[in-house]
């Protein structure tokens, strides 16, 4: 046992006494800081966030000087490199919001414009979904199909980046569609969106076709023309079809906008036989049997609307279709009902993969006034004898080549009373006329697409996105 003596015992009495008096006075003070903060963080609640991001830079300033005191000129240094910092309140204000960059780059603005090559410094994109073939175990590890599959890489490339300017837009689009807003100012949002997020240059990078924002018993192959004042209603079904393109690659994708919930078991139908069309696609699969898969599933259901109940059908003259270079309908048609051409899908092939449903007739017909034209892919020389139609045929070939063009197209690049000239062109063969397709008035139509590529590896679902 240790004894201490009568002066060791008044040493450590002392010493107690110090550091509690030294613990008091740290507690003060820290108090009184934890206050001024509050006090702060009540009165400017943007500073109070950006302060407490930066709180490990600031700990050493803030314990020396209070929350009032002067600063020296190296706490003044330390300040102005925090006023460089933006907290996540500051960046949402300067409408900053979460996206899918690499190398650093996470974020697009709304309304989108930065352009992706921004956003992917690296000039790689990210791939759609991947799906397994049946035999997906030979293919996926064989080398030669491998070898085959990173010889496109370039071409796969293109066409991933047109599939992230369609995914960034239609959420741009997704959020802004309103009851109450025009068709047209519907459209050039889109449009203008794809201009700058592509990088518009010429037939190189660009829009691959009008948008498409057919409304209810419409189905395909409306956008409006100059003048037309139709308006989006609650109560309307909005198919938005649009198209992105990199050197000629296409990204063909559609959805449906409806506001009113009572036809979401429409929606959900055609949703459903686009995924399923998707699933049964495949490398050697027959083009008929793509069509049986697509309209069993989609008659299957049926909708209840203002107490009667109708049943979804297939809309039978509608197709897919095989996509090539600056060739938006290549030559194979993917039906959407059973019966269809026994033609196989083949290797390296892009598809779009498009289902229309009706609560109508399931047929549709042309109506109302044409706006989507395109020059015909296989038009050779043909002699024509107005002047102003030869001009015009000069203006399409250096601003759309083959790709799809509307009125709204020509009037912005500056075209005046082209109609004329329009149509010499379309009697002669040389640009078709795309009117809209419509089922029996009263009907309601919906539309989901996508565009797949049949790798030789795998299925890549080119346009897949979180939204669809």
């Amino acid at each position: 046992m240790i004894t201490r003596t009568p002066e060791a015992h008044f040493l450590y009495w002392w010493v107690g006494c110090c550091v509690t008096w030294a613990d008091a006075a740290t507690d003060g003070t820290a108090a009184a800081a934890a206050s001024a903060a509050s006090s702060s963080a009540q009165t400017n609640p943007v500073a109070a966030s950006n302060d407490n991001q930066e709180g490990e830079e600031g700990d050493d300033a803030d314990d020396d000087d209070g929350a009032t005191s002067t600063t020296t000129g190296g706490d003044a240094d330390k300040k102005k490199k925090k006023k460089k910092k933006k907290s996540g309140a500051a960046k949402a204000a300067n409408g900053i919001v979460p996206g899918q960059g690499t190398e650093g780059a996470a974020a697009q603005t709304t309304p989108p414009t930065i352009p992706v090559r921004v956003l992917f410094p690296s000039g790689e994109y990210p791939e759609g979904e991947i799906c397994a073939y049946a035999d997906s175990l030979v293919r996926m590890t064989n080398e030669e199909a491998k070898l085959r599959d990173r010889a496109r890489h370039e071409i796969h490339n293109d066409i991933r980046k047109a599939a992230e300017v369609h995914r960034q837009v239609r959420k741009y689009a997704q959020g802004f569609m309103r009851p109450g807003m025009s068709m047209i100012e519907i459209c050039e949002k889109i449009e203008n969106s794809v201009r700058t997020l592509i990088e518009e240059n010429g037939l190189a990078a660009g829009i691959a076709f009008p948008t498409g924002c057919s409304l209810n018993h419409v189905a395909a192959h409306y956008t409006p023309n100059a003048g037309d004042t139709t308006v989006l209603q609650y109560d309307d079904v909005c198919k938005i079809d649009f198209g992105t393109q990199i050197n000629g690659r296409i990204v063909d994708c559609a959805f449906t906008v409806a506001f009113n919930q009572k036809y979401n078991p429409l929606l959900a139908a055609v949703k459903d036989a686009t995924n399923t069309g998707i699933r049964t696609a495949g490398i050697d699969v027959r083009l008929g049997d793509v069509g049986a898969a697509i309209q069993e599933v989609m008659e299957s259901y049926e909708i209840e609307l203002d107490g009667k109940t109708y049943p979804i059908k297939s809309i039978r003259n509608l197709y897919g279709h095989s996509i090539d270079q600056y060739r938006i309908h290549a030559g194979k048609s993917v039906p959407i009902v059973r019966g269809g051409e026994q033609t196989k899908m083949e290797e390296g092939e892009f598809y779009a993969i498009e289902t229309f449903g009706s609560t109508g007739k399931g047929l549709v017909h042309e109506d109302m006034e044409c706006s989507h034209y395109m020059k015909s892919f296989d038009a050779g020389f043909t002699p024509l004898r107005l002047p102003r139609a030869k001009q015009l045929l000069s203006t399409i070939d250096k601003h759309f080549g083959t790709l799809a063009f509307c009125r709204r197209f020509l009037d912005r690049i500056g075209e005046t009373k082209y109609l004329m000239a329009l149509k010499s062109l379309c009697d002669s063969g040389i640009v078709n006329p795309y009117p809209p397709l419509c089922d029996i008035r009263g009907s309601y139509t919906a539309q989901y697409e996508h565009t797949i590529l049949l790798r030789p590896t795998c299925k890549e679902v080119i346009s897949r996105g979180e939204d669809y």
